[in-house]
C-alpha cells in the first residue's frame, strides 16, 4: 500500500489516498475525506511504482 497526497478538485484541499500497488491499472470513485464530494480516481503503476495518477471532479 502506498499513501498518496493530492489536491482535491472541488475544496482544493490537500487530502490522502491509500493506494495498492498490485494492480497496476485502477479506476474508481472516492469521497473526498474534507467535503465529501465524489472524486474520481485514476491510477497506473509501472512496477510498482506509482507511474499516473489523477483525481477529477465526477460533476461536468
Amino acid at each position: 500500500m502506498l499513501e498518496h497526497y493530492f489536491t482535491c478538485p472541488h475544496c482544493w484541499q490537500t487530502v490522502s489516498v491509500l493506494l495498492d500497488n498490485s494492480i497496476s491499472v485502477q479506476s474508481y470513485i472516492e469521497d473526498c475525506e474534507v467535503c465529501c464530494n465524489p472524486i474520481q480516481i485514476k491510477v497506473v503503476f509501472f512496477n510498482l511504482e506509482l507511474s499516473e495518477f489523477q483525481a477529477t471532479s465526477l460533476e461536468q
